[in-house]
């Protein structure tokens, strides 16, 4: 063990050295885009339902796994403002993290209107640059 320094430390430190850049943002190629395949914007659904994302011009891959133009999507549900996109995207109940690589899941959200938007981060959870974000669609829930 180093001296002054803690077991998560050290495995931080190694984890950055071997990370490609470190944790500088990856470029996204020309053309990316993260998309909604289903609910479409205006939909009205019953919940829980199912959401289902795609990603043009990129591959899918999950959290902790480098290989270029590649990413995992966040979905954002009621999020008026966007997170730092230098940084790591957050992770709570508007937040969704798919560092698996899905690319499907099913919500459940309360009656009434409410906004979904895809991000797309790298392998540490940090947004491209230039950002690969969905445009924002508005659902509408029924019980």
């Amino acid at each position: 063990m180093l001296r002054g320094f803690s077991t998560l430390s050290v495995t931080l430190l190694l984890f950055v050295g071997f990370l490609p850049n470190g944790l500088a943002q990856k470029k996204s190629p020309p053309g990316a885009a993260a998309y909604f395949i289903s609910p479409k914007d205006g939909e009205t659904v019953k919940s829980p339902f199912t959401v289902r994302f795609g990603l043009k011009g990129m591959g899918v891959a999950p959290a902790g796994l480098f290989k270029e133009n590649t990413g995992h999507h966040h979905i954002f549900i009621d999020v008026n403002q966007l997170p730092d996109l230098k940084g790591p995207i957050p992770k709570d109940s508007q937040h969704l993290h798919f560092g698996g690589g899905e690319t499907e899941t099913t919500l459940t959200l309360p009656e009434g209107k409410h906004t979904l938007q895809l991000l797309v981060g790298d392998l540490a959870h940090i947004p491209h640059e230039p950002p690969v974000l969905s445009e924002k669609i508005t659902i509408t829930v029924q019980k």
